[in-house]
């Protein structure tokens, strides 16, 4: 490949001088995991709890019940994002008995926020569910979830001290970019 070259203007000498246009290292998406319970390692389950503890129960000082059953569900999806090995951001999507598929246990670490990890996984997700998708936001988060066209369906609710939004996202809220 030839480098586009650039005309820089070097003023009073009249000849134009050129210069090899800079070049910027690739830039790659970290790839999506995604797995039921059955086929994710043992390791990568283990870490991906730890993460959600850490997060949910410990930084936000919310002790619950954190491992609900739902984790082991045949048709609960796993997904997350690794970097060097270690999962740093992930979700669980599963479906309710209402013919909704549920999104929640959204959780980036610390180290990795700021990076759009937690979107690019809503982004899947939404890019996989079918039907209306459904979140119990944490309130606080219910601005960034309804920038994906989640809307209110509900009133605010109290679930292990803290407070939450239900939130649906109708699958004609859906865009193209997911």
């Amino acid at each position: 490949m030839v480098p586009t070259r650039w005309h820089i203007a070097r003023p009073g000498d009249g000849r134009p001088a050129y210069a090899t246009a800079p070049t910027l290292p690739a830039v790659t998406s970290p790839a999506i995991r995604s797995a039921t319970f059955d086929t994710v390692s043992a390791r990568t389950f283990h870490d991906i709890v730890r993460l959600r503890v850490d997060t949910f129960i410990v930084e936000q000082d919310c002790p619950y019940p954190e491992l609900d059953g739902r984790d082991i569900l045949p048709s609960t999806q796993h997904v997350w994002v690794e970097d060097d090995g270690e999962v740093v951001s992930y979700l669980r999507m599963y479906p309710g008995t209402d013919g909704t598929a549920w999104i929640g246990r959204v959780v980036t670490a610390p180290s990795h926020r700021g990076r759009g990890l937690g979107g690019m996984l809503m982004r899947h997700a939404l890019s996989v569910a079918t039907g209306p998708v459904r979140i119990s936001a944490q309130a606080r988060l219910a601005p960034w979830y309804g920038s994906m066209g989640f809307e209110r369906c509900g009133e605010d609710f109290d679930e292990d001290n803290m407070p939450h939004t239900p939130m649906v996202l109708r699958r004609s809220a859906v865009t193209a970019e997911g």
